[in-house]
């Protein structure tokens, strides 16, 4: 048996090209690989003679507790060796990572991080500045989800001072989202949504602060999703752009 070990590895936004050479090169070597449910299933070809096991947690269906998949990293290594935890995005950007490193090394378990692109680095993919010359210099980053499941209080303090907020988990409570600017008298301020980003197929829903939610309804974005409110977001590249590019390729 190999020696007991964890890896924490970062699987990219989406695509599965995205993860980075040393993810690849961890999943080689795993004994388990214990998989979200938004990473590619492509990745786990890179594991050919690991056990695969499924712990996604998606809204509002069946799903892996958090204490459930802690103690599953630790029996995993224990019995079989090295344990690698594959997670959409960069672990440590709203996926509790830290947790599961922290959990793991309570139990002298050898761990290691292996960080990923973060979905952050999305809007980038769809021509949407988070900094530019002249318009803004910063951005900030929140979820707009607490942990019991009410609109975090970190989208108030977004509306009122953030030039470009990046929202995760935001998708479901948009309205509320929207509410907040109104209130603060933004309503111009453009807007864009970024479906399953960096997939095929990817969606780009964009309006301002008042019309957003309109467009919302018309064209049905779907989760995962990544809310931008900012003037980035003027410069989306929308669903007819991305096809026309597509093509040109």
């Amino acid at each position: 048996m190999n020696d007991q070990k964890f890896t924490l590895v970062g699987a990219g936004p989406g695509d599965p090209d995205l993860i980075t050479v040393k993810g690849v090169k961890a999943l080689e070597q795993a004994d388990v690989v214990l998989y979200d449910a938004l990473v590619s299933k492509e990745l786990l070809g890179f594991a050919p003679c690991a056990e695969h096991i499924s712990v996604g947690k998606r809204a509002g269906r069946p799903s892996f507790l958090q204490q459930e998949i802690n103690q599953l990293i630790v029996s995993k290594a224990l019995t079989n060796g090295h344990v690698v935890r594959l997670k959409g995005g960069d672990p440590f950007v709203f996926g509790r990572g830290f947790e599961e490193i922290q959990f793991a090394e309570k139990y002298g378990i050898k761990t290691e991080v292996v960080i990923g692109i973060s979905s952050i680095m999305l809007p980038g993919l769809y021509g949407i500045p988070l900094t530019c010359r002249g318009v803004n210099q910063g951005f900030s980053i929140l979820t707009a989800t607490s942990a019991n499941g009410t609109i975090s209080s970190e989208v108030s303090k977004a509306a009122k001072h953030s030039s470009t907020a990046l929202i995760f988990m935001g998708l479901s409570k948009l309205d509320e989202v929207v509410a907040h600017y109104l209130n603060e008298g933004r309503g111009n301020l453009p807007v864009a949504i970024i479906s399953n980003g960096s997939h095929a197929n990817a969606q780009v829903v964009a309006g301002t602060v008042s019309s957003i939610l309109d467009e919302a309804r018309d064209q049905k974005p779907a989760s995962p999703a990544l809310l931008i409110f900012g003037e980035g977001a003027a410069h989306a590249m929308l669903n007819n752009q991305l096809n026309q590019k597509e093509e040109v390729v």
